[in-house]
């Protein structure tokens, strides 16, 4: 093959590359990367070249690029399909090119922000695929005069908090607590963190995005329309386009608020007090999040024992906050000695869960912690949890040893927004959210994996009788093929409404509406995307 132009960089780049790349990784076919990889300096053409975004299996760097933002390593493995190719984007022009040549050249993308997704949607594929890497895209601009924030994708949410910090000692943002999770795809699933229950959810926040479409144009709100709009805040933006960035609406905080972790045993009645917190958490002033966590710890005497952690924020102070818990849940004990009055973003660094005093800087860090294996699923709950059930609870949970639940409160702001208001349905009449989490380090053989994904799914399903039915809801950001999945690089409407009724009830429909007026053709799509009709 004669390239086009035999002097630039980019040639080099493509010429190294053609004759290890003449086949498919999948079948003896010819494979698309070759026109892929010479179509990219053809579109849009400004700023930095795009071949210094370019990485390939034959560049030095590739494996590192790839593994960087992978966060579960049971898609780490030699087995697990690699791309043709990761374009690590670094302005919107190498987004639009990347989708504009992959569409030409018959290749899927898969967009990865923080690399986060349960599944590992975001980086794997079992079709010929590349994968738009939006880490460059980490910009935080805080605009303290009108409340508001412009966040891109690739930014942390841990830099996002800490950029608005910077800015402004009373202003926050509702989103999650893992400060390594990426803006793109934690607000296009939902986002949930300590301040739903006063503000609800991130995407009940956000007034503004950025979206690149299937065909390579930048819209924003008003030209996307509103019901593209409506659709990127929860309903997944992987289906619908690339999301360059975000328009946060701020939130008011006060400059002291209050954290505790309180931790009870099965040696000191915890199943008690749990079942008691169904009954008060979700109906606390919107002023407290209290999360409960149970998982299996060694007691003093070096043996396993089931344990609750009681996580709380009050946006408040201590004074005001112990005679409320005094009333309402006395059961805890929560004393004055186990609160501690920090800056709203101290507290974001203590749900983080690191030391007291740990210097903000830590959510500037992009390894985070040591990256297991983990099988993850979710649940709502609607009516209380009958006590002999949390018994029967704890005793499964010593049985897998490696799990650990999240039981995260609604009511509140969340009681208060309407079902369709946001593709995220899960508002009143839910209790709580259940996050459950199986996870290992030493154990890398697909026998373990096997086994502590058995042992998830087999606590889950005893589980079924307790939670929502018809459907059983299930929370995106929280991605699980198990609920339902279009594998093989299928499109089937009929598959895709088990898991859409799951994580968007009678959302999914309207969701599929604007998936075939954005997406016709079903570009944008992963196994657990919204096909067009």
């Amino acid at each position: 093959m004669t390239m086009k132009f035999p002097n630039s960089p980019l040639a080099l780049l493509i010429l190294s590359i053609l004759s290890s790349l003449s086949v498919s990784w999948a079948t003896s076919e010819p494979v698309p990367i070759n026109g892929f990889l010479e179509c990219l300096p053809k579109q849009f053409h400004s700023g930095r070249p795009i071949f210094e975004a370019v990485y390939t299996p034959q560049n030095t760097s590739f494996r590192s690029v790839l593994m960087a933002r992978i966060k579960n390593r049971r898609f780490s493995s030699p087995a697990t399909p690699k791309p043709l190719a990761i374009v690590a984007a670094k302005q919107e022009s190498h987004v639009q090119a990347t989708i504009v040549c992959a569409k030409q050249h018959g290749l899927q993308i898969r967009i990865r922000s923080g690399g986060h997704d349960y599944e590992g949607l975001s980086y794997v594929s079992h079709v010929p695929f590349v994968v738009l890497d939006m880490f460059h895209f980490q910009s935080v601009d805080v605009n303290v005069k009108d409340e508001s924030a412009w966040v891109e994708s690739g930014a942390t949410l841990g830099e996002t908090y800490y950029k608005i910090a910077e800015k402004t000692k009373v202003h926050g943002f509702p989103a999650g607590v893992c400060p390594t999770v990426g803006a793109g795809g934690h607000f296009s699933g939902g986002g949930y963190g300590n301040m739903m229950r006063k503000y609800g959810l991130s995407i009940d926040n956000i007034v503004d995005a950025k979206l690149v479409d299937a065909n390579g144009r930048i819209l924003d709100r008003k030209s996307m329309g509103e019901d593209i709009f409506w659709a990127l805040r929860g309903g997944g933006g992987a289906s619908f386009g690339v999301i360059l960035s975000w328009k946060l609406k701020l939130v008011r905080v006060p400059e002291k608020v209050t954290v505790f972790n309180v931790t009870k045993t099965l040696e000191q009645g915890v199943t008690d007090v749990l079942y008691k917190w169904q009954f008060v958490a979700p109906v606390l002033p919107k002023d407290l999040f209290l999360r409960a966590r149970p998982e299996i710890e060694n007691n003093t005497e070096g043996k396993k024992t089931a344990e609750v952690s009681f996580i709380g924020q009050f946006l408040g102070q201590t004074d005001k906050l112990l005679p409320l818990m005094n009333e309402t849940f006395p059961e805890l004990g929560l004393r004055r000695k186990d609160c501690h009055e920090v800056s709203w973003i101290e507290s974001v660094v203590f749900f983080a869960e690191f030391p007291l005093g740990t210097p903000i800087t830590i959510l500037l860090n992009q390894t985070g912690k040591p990256i297991p294996f983990f099988k993850a699923k979710s649940d709502y709950v609607k009516k209380p949890i009958p006590k002999k059930v949390i018994e029967y609870m704890f005793k499964a949970m010593l049985e897998i040893g490696n799990i650990w639940m999240e039981w995260n409160p609604h009511g509140g702001r969340m009681s208060e927004i309407s079902a369709s208001a946001t593709p995220y349905p899960h508002r009143a009449g839910n209790l709580y959210m259940i996050q459950y989490y199986t996870s290992w380090f030493q154990d890398e053989g697909i026998e373990a994996t096997d086994r502590y994904i058995h042992l998830t799914r087999k606590f889950y399903e005893k589980m079924t009788p307790f939670v929502s039915r018809n459907p059983r809801e299930a929370f995106q950001n929280y991605r699980d093929l198990d609920i339902g999945a279009n594998l093989y690089n299928q499109s089937n409407l009929l598959t895709a409404r088990v898991y859409g009724s799951k994580y968007f009830k009678g959302n999914f429909e309207r969701l599929v509406r604007v998936k075939t007026m954005v997406d016709p053709h079903n570009f944008f799509k992963h196994e657990q995307s919204i096909p067009p009709i």
